[in-house]
């Protein structure tokens, strides 16, 4: 089937331009990359079809700058947009200027991106479907009304930006007294962080995993799911480690979860691909979020199932029906991924400047992800991740192994990175024996360890 676009920009840059770069040069379509002036000399731009600058190096005059990007497209003749993940993926006016111009986007309709991102009101849609949801609230008036809900519901609670996500803008309450102030902080770095002061509260779980399911949906009505990620070690809610499948899920409760996912996602009639996020709480779980692009973290589930969701994506919003995937798939073997990062592995500040030395792992069931080379410089304005590594085998402890094998190969000199962190959580016997939730690194990390592991192994 010939695809209703032939030329695609990809409205992102580092590693996940990269990627989309290489999907659709394999479906043989010309690509667009765009660039702000720091980036000039990116492999983003070196390996697309065409390149074109979009403004100065911080994100708002560049890659967040929608004027900017609809012209690049209009320029170069582009006919589709990938808006990769991050900057814009998720958000709905991007999407809605993309068609208004006559361009498909790589994504779901604005209207989905639209829903999912109002959390309050994606609460509601779930909950209406059958999709367990914690006890909370709606949009919070008031800290009084806050107070009144928090009795009801019962402590800890946790309070909500209803336009956030990715783990930004919560604030957890242990104790009654301290909730109205904690209810104020949290809409002003709100409505700082979003443009939107509203705030909703939910029941907090106090030592969950946190679990997602990937799906994939067409657009005539067909979805199915490519199973689980684990995504339980994070700092300050964001994600360092990602592994599939997870040890914490027994059949009945993955397929209980699995089962949700798919209603969540036929529910509100989704097409792409898109990730249905879980808190786990011992057999139990409920409905977090759901995330309407690509994540960085797919990795894991394509080398487990053996499927490339860029390209998979592509399809679905070329209007191919799931065809081939609408099967039960079986996930072969174990994967995990590490984000590697600029910042100090201890304080984690981050860590601008040249990559002096490099060297990337590689072997069997090894994948490196990155747009990093030696002399590339880090600028200061964008995300610090510099490349996910991979690994997969043929059960989670060859694949632990595997993973202390490549992390002793990665080479990166010049910027501190992360790499001792990941090093030392790869010998944790908690890590190692799938023992942790959410706090695992609040719990357990020990500084001078990660200290060792970053002399030892600079």
């Amino acid at each position: 089937m010939k695809l209703p676009f032939q030329k695609v920009l990809i409205a992102n840059r580092g590693e996940i331009a990269l990627r989309v770069i290489r999907a659709c040069h394999e479906m043989d379509l010309k690509t667009v990359a765009v660039y702000s002036q720091v980036d000039e000399h990116a492999l983003h731009v070196r390996f697309a079809d065409e390149a074109i600058c979009i403004g100065p190096g911080p994100a708002t005059q560049s890659y967040l700058n929608i004027p900017h990007l609809v012209a690049a497209a209009e320029l170069t003749g582009a006919d589709a947009v990938h808006p990769g993940y991050g900057f814009l993926a998720e958000r709905a006016d991007f999407a809605e200027v993309v068609d208004k111009c006559g361009m498909t986007f790589i994504g779901p309709s604005p209207e989905h991106i639209r829903a999912m991102g109002d959390k309050v009101r994606a609460r509601k849609l779930m909950e209406e479907a059958g999709v367990p949801v914690l006890p909370g609230t709606g949009v919070l008036g008031s800290a009084e009304e806050a107070v009144e809900a928090a009795e009801r519901i019962g402590y800890p609670v946790i309070l909500k930006a209803s336009a956030g996500g990715g783990g930004r803008g919560m604030k957890i309450v242990f104790d009654p007294e301290k909730l109205p102030a904690t209810f104020e902080n949290a809409s002003q770095e709100a409505k700082a962080a979003f443009g939107c002061g509203d705030v909703y509260l939910e029941r907090y779980v106090t030592s969950p995993r946190h679990i997602e399911i990937q799906v994939v949906a067409d657009k005539h009505g067909g979805v199915i799911d490519l199973h689980e990620r684990e995504c339980s070690i994070q700092r300050r809610h964001q994600k360092v480690i990602e592994e599939a499948p997870s040890v914490a899920l027994d059949g009945d409760v993955r397929r209980r979860m699995r089962e949700a996912a798919v209603r969540a996602a036929k529910a509100i009639g989704y097409h792409s691909v898109g990730t249905v996020e879980f808190l786990l709480d011992g057999d139990r779980f409920y409905f977090m979020e759901m995330n309407t692009r690509i994540q960085v973290e797919h990795c894991v589930t394509e080398m487990i199932m053996g499927i490339d969701l860029v390209q998979e994506q592509i399809r679905l919003a070329a209007g191919e029906p799931l065809g081939h995937l609408d099967r039960e798939h079986s996930p072969r073997g174990h994967a995990i991924e590490c984000r590697i990062n600029a910042e100090d592995p201890v304080t984690f500040a981050p860590q601008p400047g040249t990559i002096t030395a490099l060297h990337v792992p590689g072997g069997f069931g090894v994948r490196v992800d990155t747009h990093i080379y030696q002399g590339y410089t880090v600028a200061p304005y964008y995300d610090s991740m510099l490349a996910k590594l991979i690994v997969h085998a043929a059960d989670r402890q060859r694949a632990i192994r595997r993973l202390r094998r490549a992390l002793s190969e990665f080479v990166v000199e010049g910027i501190g990175t992360n790499l001792p962190l990941h090093r030392w959580i790869a010998e944790h016997p908690a890590f190692v024996e799938g023992r942790y939730d959410t706090h695992f690194l609040d719990e357990h990390r020990d500084d001078d360890a990660v200290a060792r592991f970053r002399d030892e192994h600079p």
